[in-house]
């Protein structure tokens, strides 16, 4: 059972940033989409992001322009970069691993079989 875990979370203030990092305990190879989802106090879980095992992305229309989403299978690693975030950003955020290739949309959370425990983050105004 491969599992993913998130950390980089953490407080910054209105305006700054912070890298997520999502490690997996097997080849990320293994995941054709990776994602990032989040879950704001007393909110459903929402995608943010996600991205191919060939590098191609895509970000929920909240966060464009300030979220990058990427992969590093070599190092079995996932990336949220996030700037210029906003109070409104704060949240718990999950990785996601879908070992299929088609499915449901890539904002589903359906499409995603593996999840992780999730990582804090914090936007202070």
């Amino acid at each position: 059972q491969a599992r993913l875990v998130e950390s980089g979370g953490g407080l910054v203030r209105t305006g700054g940033s912070l890298v997520l990092s999502c490690a997996a305990s097997e080849s990320t190879l293994s995941f054709p989409l990776m994602a990032w989802f989040r879950r704001a106090p007393g909110l459903e879980r929402e995608f943010v992001g996600a991205v191919q095992r060939n590098g191609v992305g895509r970000n929920a229309d909240s966060v464009k322009g300030r979220f990058t989403i990427s992969r590093d299978n070599a190092k079995n690693v996932v990336y949220l970069q996030m700037h210029s975030l906003k109070p409104e950003d704060t949240a718990v955020y999950y990785c996601a691993g879908s070992i299929v290739a088609y499915g449901s949309s890539w904002e589903s959370r359906a499409r995603y079989a593996y999840w992780g425990q999730g990582t804090q983050v914090t936007v202070s105004s």
